[in-house]
């Protein structure tokens, strides 16, 4: 059993911009974050995720840097960020940096130079490529639509960027770049930070030649992710960043590596391979998107027998050869409670159901701000509203389809990004207590009803519930170093599992909908003796764990059970 301080944590991800306003422009800021400290320290957490908070322009919310080592004057300065540093490891707190080294913001120093003529020492720091018959470079298709290549009048030529426009992608064949890179690292590790969070650490490296990708369907774009994804040598830029500069540190650190099960997982996170302590997969994120046509826009129902097949193989695969990082939420995921949920009828039940979930499972759990209250998605009557990128090209690639403008909305309340960026809901006051001004993005309407000062004055809220999880693991080793086993693997309704460490057992019982199913315990399963640790409804004792049990809609129960 390797354990490590990281494998032991909860982490508690804030978006700056919708999280605190101190000062009225509507945009949350890092002294937010200071005021709000001994409130994650009461919830119980380890360590705090913070979004980007470096210098940028803000066409992706900070995901578009100018300037790794300032600050976005709409958040602070460095003195501020470096008070929020020093307040938090006061509290026993860490901060992990959300850190973008796949693209920089064209507005980046480096990139102003390298468009600037073709014989600029910088000019080879990004992705520069003659057009093709009239057109782009290739085939290959933006995250965010459309081609990935911008064509530039300066220079007669076309610039890489996976994601925006705005996002030029580095070249990291580059050796400037990738020493540069290394340096800027170590600068913050110096400064203190506890680690890190790679964004689109995936795709840093692209496939020899700029190949086309398949196109089937001769389409003018194709997402040619086995081009830009997850390609051999991501891993040997990991590993000499690992270790010529990670290495030194004891800290955290987590990928977003989309499009990979977990035995290509283990290329990044096994134990002997020196890379990252955990990546995010998507799998079960893809789950209610039908393959083919827009992404994740080409909604489709899930279901449970298919969510207990990618969580385990997960769980097993991983399994003392890595780690994982389980999650629900993010800044770019729809509400959990929205989406795997009922955000109506059963919103504090179905919340506390899906914490329950995540928390028991092997890995270190994260909680997206707002999630601890069961905040849900907003359906915002306009596009006009929404602020994302990613939504708004949606929208605009729809209606010049054709599309009705009411079946985009549909799927736009889905699926948007802008259902994790609404702000923050601390009180019933004017913006849920976020700003004194007018908030960047509208604050979601539910805000009277769903909010921490009201949480906190009922005992039985969600966030009491999330606090008792959290003291949970830290009081039961089998929580975070236990082996999982998945018991009733076709049930449709119920998913339950076990972990073990040692002659400590837990079953994790969980009613993933509205029904009240009848559960029946595998033969062979003794439940004596054992001890309720926690439950999202009350039990008494003759409702308690025998040979079968009916579940209320979306109950979750977990026994600590002795061998």
């Amino acid at each position: 059993m390797n354990k490590k301080w990281w494998k032991e944590s909860v982490v508690y991800q804030i978006y700056p911009i919708s999280f605190l306003d101190t000062n009225g422009d509507g945009i949350g800021d890092m002294r937010g974050i200071i005021a709000k400290l001994d409130y994650l320290k009461e919830l119980g957490i380890d360590v705090i995720w913070i979004c980007p908070v470096y210098k940028s322009p803000n066409h992706d919310n900070g995901y578009d840097i100018s300037d790794y080592q300032d600050i976005m004057k709409e958040f602070g300065t460095m003195d501020d960020f470096d008070q929020l540093l020093w307040e938090a490891h006061r509290r026993g707190l860490k901060i992990m940096m959300d850190l973008v080294l796949n693209h920089t913001s064209d507005e980046h120093p480096w990139f102003i130079e390298s468009r600037a003529s073709k014989d600029n020492p910088k000019r080879d720091y990004y992705i520069w490529r003659k057009g093709k018959n009239g057109g782009p470079p290739n085939n290959w298709e933006s995250y965010f639509s459309g081609s990935v290549w911008q064509y530039d009048e300066t220079t007669d030529e076309y610039y890489l960027h996976l994601y925006s426009k705005h996002q030029p992608d580095l070249n990291w064949e580059n050796p400037n770049v990738i020493g540069s890179m290394h340096e800027m690292v170590e600068w913050w590790l110096k400064k203190g930070v506890d680690g890190f969070r790679f964004d689109a650490i995936a795709h840093i490296a692209k496939a020899a030649g700029l190949p086309d990708g398949a196109n089937p369907n001769h389409l003018p774009t194709v997402r040619a992710y086995d081009l830009f994804s997850n390609l051999e040598n991501v891993h040997t830029l990991l590993n000499n960043l690992y270790e010529q500069v990670l290495f030194h540190y004891d800290i955290m650190t987590v990928g977003e590596t989309s499009g990979l099960g977990p035995e290509q997982a283990l290329s990044y996170v096994g134990d002997t391979r020196n890379e990252l302590n955990m990546v995010f997969q998507f799998e079960h994120m893809q789950l209610d998107a039908a393959s083919g046509g827009s992404g994740k826009w080409n909604i489709r129902p899930w279901n449970l027998l298919e969510l207990k097949k990618v969580m385990t193989a997960w769980q097993v695969d991983l399994h003392d050869k890595g780690w994982n990082a389980n999650y629900w939420c993010n800044h770019d995921q729809p509400r959990c409670v929205s989406r795997f949920g009922d955000d109506k009828k059963y919103r504090v039940e179905s919340a506390k159901m899906l914490a329950t979930f995540m928390h028991m499972l092997e890995g270190t759990p994260y909680i997206y701000q707002g999630e601890e209250i069961g905040m849900t998605n907003i359906a915002f009557q306009s596009i006009d509203d929404y602020r994302d990128v990613e939504t708004l090209n949606f929208y605009e690639e729809q209606m010049n389809k054709g599309v009705p403008e009411d079946k985009i909305m549909e799927v736009i309340w889905k699926k948007s990004r802008d259902n994790a960026r609404t702000p923050m809901q601390w009180d019933k006051s004017e913006e849920a207590g976020f700003s004194k001004g007018r908030s960047w993005i509208q604050v979601n309407s539910n805000y009277p009803m769903i909010n921490v000062e009201d949480a906190l004055k009922d005992p039985d809220s969600i966030y009491y519930y999330y606090k008792k999880l959290i003291a949970l693991r830290k009081e039961h080793e089998v929580i975070v170093y236990g082996k999982y086993e998945l018991l009733l693997p076709e049930d449709p309704e119920i998913y339950m599992y076990t972990r073990t460490l040692g002659d400590v057992r837990l079953l994790v019982i969980l009613n993933f909908f509205g029904g009240e199913p009848e559960l029946e315990l595998p033969q062979g399963m003794n439940p004596n003796p054992r001890e309720l640790l926690i439950s999202n409804y009350p039990v008494k004792g003759d409702e308690d764990l025998t040979r079968t049990l009916r579940l209320r809609p979306y109950e979750s129960r977990v026994y600590k059970l002795q061998a």
